[in-house]
């Protein structure tokens, strides 16, 4: 089973875009692919809302994406989402295979 995770996260004057872009240039998002049952974690920009990105984050299981959970990097997430004053809104999706 898969589980896809999609994350709205909403700022002003530009502050989602800014996010994901140190969360890639600063490696974090680069740590995150490499993690064992990481299937994909990409970011996308919506084409009528600028205050907005979209995170599309995939797991082969719960197991794996609890680990995730667990792990140093959603410290480093949670500060960058506080420097940049981020909500986020969270859909999750299962797959049965």
């Amino acid at each position: 089973m898969s589980i896809t995770v999609n994350i709205y996260y909403k700022g002003e004057n530009g502050n989602a875009r800014k996010f994901a872009k140190e969360m890639e240039a600063s490696g974090i998002a680069d740590k995150v692919r490499a993690q064992a049952g990481n299937e994909r974690y990409e970011y996308f920009y919506p084409k009528n809302d600028c205050e907005t990105v979209l995170l599309i984050d995939r797991w082969t299981n719960q197991e794996a994406l609890d680990i995730h959970h667990k792990s140093t990097m959603m410290k480093e997430i949670a500060e960058l989402r506080s420097k940049y004053k981020l909500k986020m809104k969270v859909e999750r999706y299962c797959d049965s295979e």
